[in-house]
């Protein structure tokens, strides 16, 4: 069997206790970090509160070479791990499809997502968020201004009055992935939320936006002000996301108002 854990936002006591057993009775455990990472924890810390070993592997060796984890999936129990949810914002249904082509049962438990404690520590409505979007580094995508991507996502949902998840980029040295939850700085970039809302500030400077920093945590923050306003705060450790809020019911201007600080007439409230 091949089963898929979630992790959970923070360290290694955030994963469920319906993960947690499925970890500690696996033959085998692998686990990617490029798509996100747990800040609290290590590797280390992992496997000795788990009392498992966990072989970290690059993008490469999970998308482009997982024939070494299909092959242990087929004589034994392996655990595939990643932060979140796993299979959100990820490749991975394709490492399940491939399972599922080798006759291999497989198996899914989730874990907490930045979507679902972005809309908990906000207080904006699940229901009334559409589209997310990432905002890369500007050295990545390669194009002066904003990608087109996250401004048309933004765009096309404030007209429908919805909220946008704006995820922050990540960037993981993948020669050194199995370090990448060593706290090396040498091996991984995190966008800051101060820097993310001076990008967007070029091309939206009145507008509203929430820092959710570090969800999951024991010291989570909220922060809500114009991008402007926000580039020029700090707001401390990794992770970070922003929230670009659309039209607002008035119980979630409410909450933007007491638990962000925002001010309620930089709102849209209908």
């Amino acid at each position: 069997m091949l089963t898929f854990i979630g992790l959970g936002l923070y360290d290694e006591r955030s994963i469920t206790v319906e993960g947690q057993e499925a970890l500690r009775n696996a033959d085998r455990a692998y686990a990617e970090f490029y798509t996100s990472n747990l800040i609290g924890t290590t590797v280390d810390d992992l496997e000795a509160h788990h009392d498992v070993d966990i072989e970290v592997r690059d993008r490469a060796g999970v998308e482009q070479h997982p024939e070494d984890i299909l092959a242990a999936a087929e004589a034994e129990n392996v655990a595939f791990l990643t932060a979140g949810d796993t299979m959100i914002s990820t490749t991975h249904v394709d490492l399940r499809l491939r399972a599922h082509e080798r006759g291999i049962e497989t198996r899914v438990i989730h874990g907490v997502t930045a979507q679902t404690a972005t809309s908990a520590l906000t207080g904006l409505q699940n229901y009334r968020f559409g589209k997310a979007t990432t905002l890369p580094f500007p050295y990545a995508h390669g194009a002066d201004g904003l990608p087109a991507s996250v401004t048309r996502t933004i765009d096309d949902n404030r007209e429908d009055g919805l909220h946008t998840v704006v995820y922050l980029d990540i960037k993981v040295d993948n020669d050194a992935a199995t370090n990448r939850l060593e706290g090396d700085e040498t091996v991984e970039e995190y966008m800051t939320a101060d820097v993310a809302a001076d990008l967007l500030a070029e091309e939206y400077p009145d507008l509203v936006g929430v820092v959710v920093a570090r969800a999951g945590s024991p010291d989570p923050l909220v922060e809500a002000d114009t991008m402007t306003a926000l580039a020029k705060r700090e707001f401390g450790d990794p992770l970070h996301l922003l929230v670009v809020p659309g039209d607002c019911h008035l119980l979630e201007a409410d909450a933007l108002v007491e638990l962000a600080g925002v001010d309620r007439a930089d709102l849209d409230v209908v």
